[in-house]
């Protein structure tokens, strides 16, 4: 074995396909995903049997790929590395019965990732493969996707990390919040990155919205808990308030329609000023919430470290708003690394080999698992 173990990563938690080669923890030698988001456009969302449809076709061909961008073969690897949970149950049985196969066809030993694990390891990967300094600890994490949204506290623990579970949404996660308004509003899938891009043109305070007020009530719930819901109606509100707003919507899903998959300008001239307007307020209350429970949770843990990671990390309005808050040092992944990928689940496997641990060919998948 080579001083840093080469690693095959796969992942299939969702609507993404893809393969990665690492040496270690530290350097990616290839990285390649595939998105189903053309496919899973025209439902406004992922629709799971298509998505473990589409990962049946590409895991095969993607996982060789990988191998060929790397200049490795099946031989040359000393570890494979697969997403294990959470996630879509039929997506993760493709990756993960693929993932047995090549370990009991090449004698190589197996580790089960889970997902959410694999966005924590992405900050941690990206300091390491440009040599940079990694965070102090204890650190708090924010993981943001469309599935997730999460607060931990993350600390080493011998060869790995330990994970404590501080807040969660208690309904639709950020991203999730943003896909729906995307779709109320007759814009793209994935919702994040248009409204992102769409926000930025207009007045983050034109519309007044609330202040999310959690009450915890008891066991399992926490003040660092999120909730998006409410602002998701509260856009729906506004709308069937604004009949102008429902006839540009109307207007906006007939001219798109046609178009496949329309470029950044054509939806931002498909979109009034008072739509822009109601983007930048929807979108400053969210990354309101999710900054002000984040710092709010390292104060609370004495944090030395901010990780940002997950899908909704991509967003601009978000790491803007989290590296002037003045909390502490603020880490996230490179853009490539935020959305579901094969690398930072290669990543996350390292420590796991190193302490030992091996996943038997009889494991089954986890829709839901808690880090």
């Amino acid at each position: 074995m080579s001083e840093l173990p080469c690693i095959l990563g796969i992942e299939t938690s969702c609507d993404e396909t893809s393969a990665a080669v690492l040496l270690g923890g530290e350097r990616i030698l290839s990285n390649l995903v595939l998105s189903q988001a053309p496919l899973h456009r025209i439902y406004g969302g992922v629709v799971p049997e298509l998505a473990s449809r589409e990962h049946l076709r590409a895991i095969v061909p993607i996982v060789r790929q990988a191998l060929a961008a790397a200049e490795k073969s099946l031989a040359e690897l000393d570890l494979i590395a697969v997403t294990q949970g959470p996630g879509l149950a039929g997506a993760l049985l493709v990756g993960l019965t693929y993932a047995k196969s090549l370990s009991w066809a090449a004698g190589k030993p197996l580790i089960g990732v889970n997902h959410l694990e694999g966005h924590i390891q992405a900050v941690l990967l990206e300091q390491r493969r440009r040599a940079l300094p990694g965070p102090e600890w204890p650190a708090v994490a924010l993981l943001v996707s469309g599935g997730h949204t999460l607060l931990y506290q993350v600390e080493p623990r011998g060869a790995g990390y330990r994970y404590a579970l501080l807040g969660r949404t208690r309904d639709d996660a950020a991203g999730e919040a943003y896909d729906k308004v995307a779709k109320l509003l007759a814009l793209s899938y994935p919702g994040g990155p248009i409204i992102d891009r769409l926000a930025a043109l207009g007045r983050e305070n034109a519309v007044p919205f609330p202040r999310v007020k959690l009450k915890t009530r008891g066991a399992g719930e926490s003040e660092l808990d999120f909730s998006f819901s409410g602002v998701k109606t509260a856009v729906l509100r506004y709308v069937q308030t604004h009949p102008e707003l429902e006839s540009e919507i109307a207007q906006r899903r007939r001219a798109m329609a046609p178009l496949g998959n329309p470029g950044w300008e054509a939806w931002r001239d498909a979109c009034s000023r008072d739509t822009l307007d109601l983007l930048a307020s929807f979108q400053a209350c969210v990354v309101r919430e999710l900054a002000s429970k984040a710092l709010r949770a390292c104060e609370l843990r004495g944090a030395r470290s901010l990780l940002l990671t997950g899908g909704v990390a991509a967003n601009r309005r978000l790491r803007r708003e989290l590296e002037t808050a003045g909390g502490p040092p603020f880490y996230a992944p490179a853009l490539e690394l935020c959305t579901d990928n094969a690398a930072m689940i290669a990543a996350a496997a390292y420590p796991h080999f190193l302490l030992g641990e091996r996943l038997p060919l009889d494991a089954r998948a986890h829709a839901v698992w808690p880090l």
